[in-house]
């Protein structure tokens, strides 16, 4: 048996007091890793603890660029989301189909993006990022151009299934560029700015194809403006953006990717990356049922308001897409900076925010289903803010998979994520609620009209508008029981991310602790979790 170290020595040795220089790896970042205060900032133990030689906090022109072609990518990939969102309505009338079908398309995109997902994970912890992600945008810009001459349902259908697997592409390798970029507090606020386009651009979506459809006389312009972007957005991935090194950012380029059994179990076994994915489920829950079923059940309950009978979709998608966009501008960068500030001093900040933005929301989104239909201020008031907080949660969500995951499964971890929270989460929820809507329906539709035999579409024609608004309004209840849930889920995050962070940055240390020493590193747990996969990466 190996002769176990005391603590004591160990935390007045000169390499705890950082006196020796021995084992502080080197580092290719030309950004500051380091504050000048004792803390970096991050969940961490109280005391101190080796740290990369600090550089210039200055982000190279490269940098920038790559950083706004993928915000910009990212913006007009959730454009193309919500397009079809902003004119469900018109494209329901066209093809005759009822709300359980008008929840499918959402649905079926998702199901593609989500089961494609571990695939370009795998792709893109192994092969070029570039070339993948260039081949994504260009597969659903042409597949949404496509959907948007189609004359028929299933054929429709189709196509929106064929966007999901181009974006699947995009979205499981953009996060992990940026993670290989830059690092700490930086990299929070790069991810911030990197998903902030994910509201604003859904709220674009709205408006664009809303608009777009207006002006052009047909749903089917709305469709034709994103792939025009997306063009332009291959070009600028192939011949402008920079695709670095895995681990670059912090020093660990020479690190090598393991075999996806060991990467899988790996992040199984990751209790702050689970617990985080499970209730960014839930995020996707509440978020893919309330972006798609939002406006019509904003305009439904408008048009009970008397003298509001004659308003539109499209008056209320231009409203909806602001107030997105909006909450958005507020709520993303809102929960990176409270992120950054807290973490110094709290490390279990980053989950606590996001389960607090999920308890608070709940109540506030439900207060605005009840008043849509006597205040529409107060209900698109109330929105907002509930937006807000929902919005508090995308970059520290993303932040956190970051940290407490080793660079070399960055990729595979996104897509991870991406294909629990989508199939459990907006996979089915607009599909879900559009079908308890519909069930609803046969039970709220008046007594004299017998709806035995009838179809969702008849069922549908037969409900007058009250009937309808409240059939959506009792299916869309479940969005707030579904973020209490997450809420927890996060609360239990917090109960492990202080050991799984350094866990992840023993697995990567140049100077690791004898296997079953307990000291200011990290719990003995959390050290031998390290070797484990430092002994897989090397």
């Amino acid at each position: 048996m190996p002769t176990q170290k005391n603590p004591l020595d160990a935390r007045h040795s000169l390499q705890i007091l950082q006196m020796e220089p021995k084992g502080i790896p080197s580092n290719s970042s030309n950004q500051q890793l380091v504050s000048g205060d004792e803390s970096d900032g991050y969940p961490s133990d109280s005391s101190p603890s080796p740290r990369p030689n600090t550089i210039n906090n200055r982000v190279t022109r490269s940098q920038w660029v790559t950083v706004a072609i993928l915000c910009f990518v990212n913006l007009i990939n959730y454009m193309d989301r919500f397009t079809v969102a902003g004119v469900l309505e018109d494209i329901q009338k066209d093809f005759s189909f009822g709300d359980d079908k008008g929840g499918l398309l959402q649905t079926a995109f998702v199901i593609s993006y989500m089961v494609f997902a571990p695939l370009f994970g795998y792709l893109g912890d192994r092969y070029s990022r570039r070339g993948i992600m260039a081949f994504g945008v260009f597969l659903w810009g042409l597949t949404t151009l496509l959907g948007s001459f189609m004359q028929s349902y299933n054929w429709f259908l189709l196509m929106r299934a064929l966007v999901g697997i181009g974006e699947a592409s995009y979205s499981t390798i953009a996060p992990t560029i940026i993670s290989d970029l830059f690092v700490k507090d930086l990299r929070s606020k790069m991810l911030a700015l990197f998903y902030f386009a994910i509201p604003v651009g859904s709220g674009l979506g709205y408006i664009v194809g809303s608009e777009t459809a207006h002006f052009g006389g047909s749903w089917h312009w709305g469709l034709r403006v994103t792939p025009i972007l997306g063009a332009i957005a291959v070009l600028l991935i192939l011949f402008v953006m920079v695709d670095p090194e895995r681990g670059q950012a912090e020093g660990h380029t020479e690190l090598h990717h393991t075999d996806y059994a060991t990467d899988i179990k790996d992040l199984v076994n990751n209790r702050s990356f689970m617990w985080s994915t499970f209730g960014f489920t839930c995020v996707a829950f509440v978020a893919g049922a309330l972006s798609w079923w939002g406006p019509i059940f904003i305009l439904n309950g408008m048009q009970l308001q008397p003298g509001k009978e004659n308003m539109k979709l499209a008056d209320v998608s231009l409203t909806f897409g602001i107030i997105t966009m909006l909450s958005g501008v507020v709520g993303v960068p809102l929960g990176a900076t409270l992120a950054q500030k807290l973490r110094v001093n709290y490390p279990r900040a980053d989950p606590l925010i996001c389960a607090v933005g999920l308890l608070i929301s709940a109540p506030l989104l439900f207060a605005a289903s009840i008043t849509v239909t006597s205040n529409a201020i107060l209900c698109y008031t109330l929105i907002f803010l509930g937006e807000v907080a929902l919005n508090l949660n995308w970059s520290i969500v993303a932040d956190i998979l970051l940290y407490v995951v080793v660079p070399t499964r960055r990729s595979t971890a996104e897509a991870f994520q991406i294909l629990l929270s989508h199939a459990l989460g907006d996979a089915g929820s607009p599909y879900l609620i559009g079908l308890m809507s519909e069930y609803f329906k046969t039970i709220l539709v008046p007594a004299d009209v017998d709806v035995s035999g009838l179809t969702a579409e008849n069922v549908t024609a037969a409900a007058d508008l009250s009937v309808k608004f409240h059939s959506l309004q009792y299916a869309l209840f479940t969005t707030n029981f579904v973020e209490i849930i997450g809420g927890l889920f996060f609360l239990l995050t917090a109960l492990y991310i202080v050991a799984d962070k350094r866990s992840a940055d023993l697995a990567t240390s140049d100077d690791m602790p004898e296997q079953g020493i307990t000291n200011i590193f990290a719990d003995e747990e959390s050290v031998t979790t390290a070797h484990q996969r430092r002994n897989n990466l090397s």
